[in-house]
């Protein structure tokens, strides 16, 4: 999957795109047409740079609802030809979340085209998935010899019925096919699900790895096995020497981290770290100066574990550093430092906007340290990274970071960040957003009354309006 080309901030389609609650805001005020287009926009071109950690889709259908938007051109992206070529589950995933979402509100035409696009989709595991959250028994058992004749009945496609239902995500579908009174669905489905519980066992009496009783070398030689296959197998490898190396193998670990190939060095690197052995530090600071980037990488993240008072104060002395030890130093003194620290976090906050921009991976762990030291004169900067992120993840954390730091914080940015896509940052906005503004008022009580809302952030929002909240 390609990056999302992710428009200006200040435009509808941006804000969309980033999940922002002025989003919402600002299509329910825009022309109809002009809203809908971007909408669509987003939904059929997912505009997250990692969806595993980021949210849009309850976003996204809410936004549907309020618009009393049309789906004929999800379902016009779901069933083009595209789908029998592009099969990646990225072309079609948020379309079917959104649907899914929209089901649940009672949205029947999002539920019948799941239900379509489940029998002849590209991409019908994610929509049964859907379905089994939200669908009938009946609705679901229609579906039981469509999805089924996806699989020809030869060993390699009962092989292929076998993960699929070993690999289900929702297994309501299959359990339900399995008590089919039609015994061509039942007896396949029953044998699938006896192949993948058997497959399962059989995985789990062949592992592979190091064994009991591996010597400090042995575990060495099978995390260079791992380099050389393209596999990083260094932090299981620490954990191994954590059972089969005594006192008497320091030498042999020092010797690997400071001479060892790329496998063992960062191998050791860990242990020694995870061990807090008093010459790590020593190393690490080599590994950063003559290492490769693998082992370079392990030593910095390596140092970023380290717990120690030794480690903070190195810190202290890494943070003007301009390399990736120095960035690491800046995230550990961000994490583990104390209020004399607040100027070293402040200025690797700046540099790596500056540097990196917006969306730097270092600012995750500079924005929470930033409000964990309540850094106030941070608040500009921080404001900066919540317009400008295209991570609805890395906003949410700038919205925490900017309720510790920003006094202008619960009647600015809070009162948005109510419809934001994010539900950790729909509930910090819950308990901060100043009530002054009716649609503070309205939109808590919507959020108290809607049953896809999340529980953190309903019990937030009865903290202000409940009948012992006094600041509503």
């Amino acid at each position: 999957m390609f990056d999302p080309v992710i428009a200006p901030s200040g435009t509808l389609l941006g804000l969309l795109q980033r999940g922002r609650g002025d989003g919402t805001l600002h299509a329910l005020t825009a022309p109809r047409p002009e809203a809908l287009a971007a909408l669509n926009t987003c939904v059929l071109h997912d505009p997250r740079h990692d969806w595993q950690v980021e949210n849009r889709s309850l976003y996204y259908a809410r936004l549907y609802l309020d618009l009393n938007g049309e789906l004929d051109e999800i379902e016009a992206h779901l069933f083009d030809a595209e789908d029998i070529l592009d099969t990646d589950e990225s072309r079609t995933g948020l379309a079917l979340a959104v649907l899914g979402h929209l089901a649940s509100y009672g949205r029947r035409d999002a539920l019948e085209l799941l239900r379509r696009y489940a029998a002849h989709g590209s991409n019908w595991a994610w929509a049964l998935d859907e379905l089994a959250l939200r669908d009938d028994d009946a609705g679901l058992r229609a579906l039981a010899a469509p999805v089924l004749a996806r699989f020809p009945a030869d060993p390699e496609g009962e092989a292929e019925l076998a993960a699929a239902v070993r690999d289900a995500f929702e297994p309501r579908p299959w359990r339900l096919w399995a008590e089919d009174p039609r015994a061509s669905i039942a007896t396949r489905v029953r044998a699938a699900q006896e192949a993948g519980s058997f497959d399962r066992w059989q995985r789990q009496m062949r592992p592979s790895g190091p064994r009991p009783g591996w010597s400090v070398r042995a575990v060495f030689e099978w995390a260079q096995q791992g380099v050389e296959r393209g596999a990083a197998l260094h932090v299981p490898a620490a954990r191994c020497l954590t059972a089969v190396a005594g006192p008497e193998d320091r030498a042999e670990i020092i010797d690997a981290a400071r001479h060892g190939d790329d496998g063992a060095r960062c191998t050791a690197l860990r242990y020694l770290a995870d061990s807090h052995d008093p010459d790590v530090l020593d190393l690490i600071e080599a590994a950063q100066a003559a290492g490769s980037r693998l082992v370079v990488d392990a030593a910095v993240d390596a140092f970023e574990r380290m717990r120690s008072v030794a480690a903070v104060e190195r810190a202290r002395r890494w943070a003007h550093r301009p390399d990736a030890l120095g960035q690491a130093a800046g995230r550990v003194l961000a994490c583990r430092g104390g209020a004399q620290d607040s100027e070293l976090v402040l200025g690797a906050l700046r540099e790596a906007v500056r540097g990196d921009g917006p969306d730097a991976s270092t600012l995750y762990t500079l924005v929470d340290g930033t409000g964990r030291l309540g850094i106030a004169c941070a608040a500009p900067v921080l404001r900066h990274v919540y317009r400008e992120t295209a991570s609805s993840h890395l906003r949410g954390r700038t919205a925490r970071a900017l309720a510790a730091t920003d006094p202008s914080f619960p009647a600015g940015f809070a009162v948005e960040c109510l419809w934001d896509c994010e539900e950790t940052t729909r509930e910090v906005a819950a308990r901060h957003a100043e009530t002054g503004d009716a649609r503070v008022v309205d939109q808590l009580r919507r959020l108290a009354a809607d049953p896809a809302e999340e529980a953190e952030v309903q019990t937030a929002v009865r903290s202000r309006i409940g009948p012992d909240a006094t600041a509503v």
